[in-house]
């Protein structure tokens, strides 16, 4: 019988109440498979540290009607970019049509509230949920996991789905996760701050749901690769750092990311933005950021990886995401996991479907076709020259002297000499790989 659990078990286990893990869930206990979901925080979204933005549009056709009723909090309509100088700044914002109209492209929402939500849609279709459930180890057998080892009992499965984030130990026992290197890592810290709903509305200039996303790049990170974003909730304020390991290391002082963060809110041009806020909810994490050469294998005999566990995060300046690679890839983990029980095999070569699905999908093509996006970003003169570039010819070109003012050309033209312009033509070529 194709449906036999030919371990005595579960005929699959999810480790990680994420939404790779519960989209994986929701699916499969919708087919009627038997899943159970082990979830080592007090509840689905409770150590979760995402900025707090998910993209619609690559997942709305396969979660047509399950996002639906998503509890988001403000569709971006929209978006602002900040540029730090140490003493100066420089925000750009855009606004379309395209994102102010439904269907919205995207939304803030806060990971606490929507993991809980899609939590309870998985154990309405039939999903068991098990929380404050730490795995420890997988059970091998011949190289093949027939399950996992958690709270001092041995749990079988026909296929054990690895979602336990970016240090997935299930993957790593699996011998599926590749060697940690620094530069593929960062380090994420974020804060909730509570707020009157109409100050937001006020300060960001929103009506209704409207939402605004702003990522800050320079010295806000005091020049080390990775950013700052700011997200509007309803009534809260999504505000956080992400900073790369490497360059951590590498620093020639000693830097703490906390502080960082609270440099960050002590600008006046963050500071202003969250004045009579609560803090709500303080975290950190550690995050993939090494796109698709840093991607970990994605299965093997008994085991599939989705979400951060796999690498499943791509930061391209301009956006960083992540949510829909997680629900996509625990669609396609699904979709796997159907097939192989209808042949009743769980081996590599029939779970290596999963890659292909993921291959035909935009998941991978994404990644492929941002696979330079590290390299190109990791640069210097983009988190410390370019922002104090920028804000040096602003202020001089907004400075009224007691005297005659020098004309707009000359101004510019000061700053922009023959090395300047040449180099700025290299970083240019550098950003045409992504």
């Amino acid at each position: 019988m194709p449906y036999q659990n030919e371990n005595d078990g579960f005929e699959v286990i999810v480790v990680g109440g994420g939404l790779a893990g519960l989209a994986a869930a929701y699916i499969l206990a919708d087919r009627g498979v038997e899943v159970l979901v082990l979830e080592r925080g007090d509840y689905c979204g409770a150590k979760n540290v995402t900025g707090g933005r998910i993209y619609l549009n690559p997942v709305r056709e396969i979660f047509s009607q399950l996002l639906k009723d998503a509890p988001f909090e403000r569709h971006i309509a929209h978006e602002e970019v900040s540029l730090f100088a140490a003493s100066r700044s420089l925000t750009l914002r855009y606004d379309g049509s395209e994102l102010g109209d439904p269907p919205y492209q995207s939304y803030s929402v806060l990971r606490a509230k929507f993991d809980r939500w899609l939590a309870r849609q998985a154990e309405k279709k039939g999903a068991m949920l098990a929380t404050k459930s730490r795995v420890d180890d997988v059970i091998l057998e011949n190289g093949v996991v027939k399950g996992v080892r958690a709270g001092g009992e041995e749990l079988r499965a026909n296929v054990v789905i690895a979602c336990d984030g970016v240090l997935s130990l299930v993957s790593e026992r699996a011998g599926l996760r590749k060697d940690i290197q620094p530069q593929y890592y960062a380090v994420g810290i974020k804060e909730v701050i509570e707020m009157d709903r109409k100050a937001i509305e006020n300060r960001f200039n929103l009506e209704g749901e409207e939402g605004v996303a702003r990522l800050f790049m320079g010295d806000v990170t005091a020049g080390m690769f990775g950013g700052g974003f700011l997200y509007t909730n309803l009534d809260s304020i999504s505000l956080g750092l992400v900073v790369s390991i490497k360059d951590l290391l590498e620093n020639q002082r000693e830097v703490i990311v906390s502080d960082l963060l609270e440099r960050f809110k002590q600008r006046s041009e963050v500071s202003l933005l969250i004045k009579g806020g609560e803090t709500v909810e303080y975290s950190a994490h550690v995050i993939p950021e090494g796109g698709f050469n840093a991607l970990n294998s994605l299965y093997g005999d008994g085991i599939l990886v989705a979400g951060d566990a796999a690498g499943f995060a791509l930061n391209i300046g301009v956006t960083v995401r992540g949510m829909e690679y997680a629900l996509a890839s625990g669609y396609y983990a699904a979709q796997t996991v159907l097939h192989a029980r209808e042949k009743g095999d769980y081996s590599r070569a029939t779970l290596g479907l999963y890659r292909q699905l993921l291959e035909d999908s935009f998941v991978l093509k994404d990644f492929k076709s941002f696979r330079d996006a590290l390299s190109v970003l990791n640069s210097p003169r983009l988190f410390q020259h370019y922002p104090e570039l920028l804000g040096n010819i602003l202020r001089d070109l907004y400075w009224i002297p007691p005297g005659p003012k020098d004309r707009l050309y000359s101004t510019v033209r000061r700053y922009l000499g023959v090395r300047e312009v040449w180099q700025a033509l290299g970083d240019v070529r550098r950003m045409s790989k992504i």
